[in-house]
């Protein structure tokens, strides 16, 4: 996916970085871009907000798609797909958004459009999920349980 791609390059990672890498090399960034050393200068204050809001989200973004983030988090979703139905679900640009009755929601990453109108067309979207969307996608949790 485009957008996750991105993230890596703004942070300078590939795509087997870990958790500790991936903080060490995001606070290395932020020192550098950090709108509090530009305190005198106008302009570069106002594009070091810009670096660091994009850094903060690439960041934020690359940790929860991260396997040890995922891995940690597995016994959750696990629950959460085999007990809650799903109560929405949206697509947009290959992304799919799940909303769960358990009150979670997750996104799947690279989702086509013909599997989106497969799901919106079956007679139990949670089955079609379970079948083709939980194993084959790779998701990230973007809403927290109650």
């Amino acid at each position: 996916m485009k957008k996750i791609a991105d993230y890596r390059k703004l942070l300078d990672v590939d795509n087997k970085v870990d958790l500790g890498t991936l903080k060490l090399r995001y606070r290395q960034i932020m020192k550098e871009c950090h709108p509090d050393r530009f305190t005198n200068d106008p302009e570069g204050l106002k594009s070091a907000e810009e670096k660091s809001k994009e850094m903060i989200e690439a960041y934020h973004f690359l940790v929860s798609i991260c396997p040890e983030t995922l891995e940690k988090q597995l016994p959750i979703y696990k629950n959460t797909i085999e007990t809650s139905s799903i109560v929405d679900f949206d697509w947009k640009g290959h992304i799919l958004s799940l909303a769960f009755a358990d009150g979670s929601k997750y996104e799947y990453f690279n989702v086509t459009k013909n599997e989106y109108i497969k799901l919106i067309n079956a007679d139990s979207p949670g089955r079609h999920a379970k079948r083709h969307i939980y194993p084959k996608y790779s998701y990230r949790n973007v809403l927290k349980t109650a």
